[in-house]
């Protein structure tokens, strides 16, 4: 397997992680990258965006990261923030009038950004097409009840999160989340991630494989609201291959990145408000991600979870992390982590997903590659 790319002197096993990934895990194709104090150390791709035509996965090979895209957000909503206008402890309905319908007239944005408004899917049947209408879903979850009292417990908004975060900065920016995430943060950086594609990059786009039988969210039926996020409507990753998906914007699931791109925008997490020279956000406007809002068992994840404003925090399901680190994964296996303590990042990004919805050992595996070489610097 050709790894293709840039690894800094003392980085060498994570390159060796990421070949293992092919020849032990069965990556497709896949790219990772990583950060140390606001630059690239480590920038590698790998094998085909495409396994039935054998296209090979590019230096600007993209792929749909599905909730990676949730750092996205909420750095998006960090930056509204940071700037003054936008407060995570005022009720939602300040910003949304709306939104206090049925009960909900205390909800605070904090309970949005950290998956703990018991709005973590749709009452209404839910047909694929409704999530490309902004529109409606944003009225529906305005007019929704909750399905458990907010701020006593989590349950991770899967699809409805980037809906709630992403009209709250609407109403306060004029604009939506993916345009003022585009002109804000990503061009600004020079990074190609994407919250609403083109169709003129549609070239680039690697194609997803779904998960084997038995393992997709479609099968997470264990408990009443995993089934109803899982079903209703129905995720399926073939609807990624879609101009319809990729032209929507769905802050929580639909973003189009490879890790360079992931990992140059979440370095101004992990690097004090700065990314590749350039500062976008202030130190203190940043550190706010790992402000701790909930944790406990998910109650549509069935796990320990901990989360702050937007991201996964140490403990639930990142135990090894240092204490100030955020991260959070997509399904099928894409990741951020972002470590404060070390200014820095690791992001990966892959075509085949496994059955999971955040990270898998593929991931975990680059991950703690490079804790190693870092420690041993």
């Amino acid at each position: 397997m050709q790894i293709n790319g840039h690894v800094a002197a003392g980085f060498e096993s994570v390159r060796d992680a990421f070949a293992a990934n092919f020849a032990n895990d069965g990556d497709v194709g896949a790219s990772f990258c990583a950060t140390l104090k606001g630059e690239i150390v480590v920038d590698i791709w790998a094998g085909v965006a495409d396994a039935e035509t054998g296209k090979p996965w590019e230096r600007d090979t993209i792929v749909n990261v599905y909730s990676t895209t949730k750092t996205m957000c909420a750095l998006t909503a960090l930056l509204l923030a940071d700037r003054g206008e936008l407060d995570f402890a005022k009720p939602v309905a300040h910003y949304w009038p709306e939104f206090a319908a049925n009960g909900k007239a205390a909800v605070t944005v904090a309970q949005l950004m950290s998956h703990s408004a018991g709005l973590s899917g749709f009452k209404e049947k839910m047909a694929k097409d409704d999530l490309y209408d902004w529109e409606k879903v944003t009225s529906l979850l305005a007019a929704q009840a909750p399905f458990w009292e907010p701020g006593t417990a989590p349950g991770y908004h899967a699809m409805t999160q980037g809906f709630l975060v992403g009209e709250v900065v609407r109403r306060i920016a004029g604009v939506t989340l993916g345009t003022l995430f585009r002109t804000e943060i990503a061009e600004a950086l020079g990074a190609d991630f994407h919250i609403g594609l083109p169709a003129s990059e549609d070239h680039r786009v690697a194609t997803l494989i779904p998960p084997p039988p038995g393992q997709g969210i479609a099968d997470m039926t264990d408990r009443p609201l995993t089934a109803n996020m899982a079903s209703n409507p129905a995720i399926n990753p073939l609807e990624t291959r879609t101009r319809a998906w990729r032209a929507a914007e769905m802050p929580a699931a639909n973003g189009q990145g490879n890790a360079r791109s992931v990992a140059m925008v979440q370095t101004l997490v992990a690097n004090g408000g700065v990314s590749g020279g350039k500062r976008i956000l202030s130190e203190a406007g940043v550190r706010r991600a790992l402000e701790s809002q909930i944790q406990g068992e998910d109650m549509v994840l069935g796990i320990p979870v901990h989360y702050g404003l937007g991201y996964g925090l140490p403990g639930g399901q990142m135990p090894f992390a240092n204490p100030n680190s955020c991260y959070w994964g997509g399904y099928g296996g894409s990741i951020v982590i972002n470590d404060l303590d070390a200014q820095t990042t690791f992001a990966y990004a892959m075509n085949k997903m496994a059955g999971t919805t955040v990270g898998d050992m593929r991931a975990f595996s680059l991950a703690m590659a490079m804790w190693q070489a870092l420690a041993a610097k």
